[in-house]
């Protein structure tokens, strides 16, 4: 089903502040997992929208009644783990003390990443919320990013100034969520300055960044269509100072 849309909603709010949307985003999460046959992803679950060190990217239509797509940033907090030491922490242990090394510097994962299939190949419900995912960072003084990727989405690391994180796992690999798939994890640091993001995209991340309110016709990364996109990207309660932890009080 072809997204019928001229024009969509992208915002960004800390998950307690709009349970709703929270749900809203959980069950169409779960709807394309089940279409892939993977019903064992270890955060999915609603535990998370309790959670205030989650941020939510939806993208929606503008009367905020369907959702397309999306993406959560979940900060290390010193009290909650990381969705990617949930899920490979015991297959190895050294992923816990790379997390607990780099909270000092306010460290989140960029995890939850869906799209429905209506808007399939446009970018929409994953190119963009992954950059605005970068783009919030700089509101919550987050400077690290890890990611949990699928074969697919390994190759936003180039856009958004990733790495592989080859000390851990099997060169930066685990097989998960099921023993027949292979999940990458990514790793960027720096994320106030974006230095190894290309600059397209980097500059699209900076004006976010200083237009956090903002309409945009944007171009798909896959196919020659264009959306007009309303970004609303202030997070109320943001704080720059929240997520500075210091390792020895990470109590994971």
């Amino acid at each position: 089903m072809a997204l019928a849309e001229k024009e969509i909603s992208i915002r960004a709010f800390r998950a307690v502040e709009d349970p709703e949307t929270c749900l809203r985003f959980i069950e169409g999460h779960k709807k394309v997992l089940t279409i892939y046959g993977i019903d064992n992803v270890t955060t999915n679950t609603n535990e998370w929208m309790y959670n205030s060190s989650v941020f939510v990217v939806a993208v929606e239509s503008l009367d905020k009644k369907r959702i397309f797509g999306g993406a959560r940033i979940q900060c290390v907090d010193g009290i909650n783990q990381l969705p990617i030491e949930e899920a490979t922490g015991s297959m190895d242990p050294k992923v816990y003390s790379v997390v607990k090394h780099h909270s000092q510097f306010g460290a989140c994962e960029l995890c939850g990443l869906w799209n429905s299939k209506e808007v399939a190949g446009l970018g929409i419900g994953s190119f963009l919320p992954a950059i605005v995912a970068v783009a919030i960072t700089k509101q919550i003084g987050i400077n690290i990013l890890f990611a949990l990727c699928s074969p697919f989405t390994t190759r936003f690391k180039d856009w958004i100034g990733g790495q592989i994180l080859t000390t851990v796992g099997n060169n930066g690999t685990f097989y998960y969520p099921k023993l027949d798939l292979v999940a990458t994890v990514l790793f960027s640091d720096g994320l106030a300055d974006l230095p190894l993001t290309i600059p397209r995209v980097r500059d699209k991340m900076i004006h976010l960044r200083n237009n956090p309110i903002c309409v945009v016709r944007e171009k798909s990364p896959f196919k020659n269509k264009y959306i007009d996109v309303h970004y609303d990207l202030n997070i109320k309660s943001a704080d720059l100072n929240e997520f500075k932890i210091k390792s020895e009080t990470v109590l994971f």
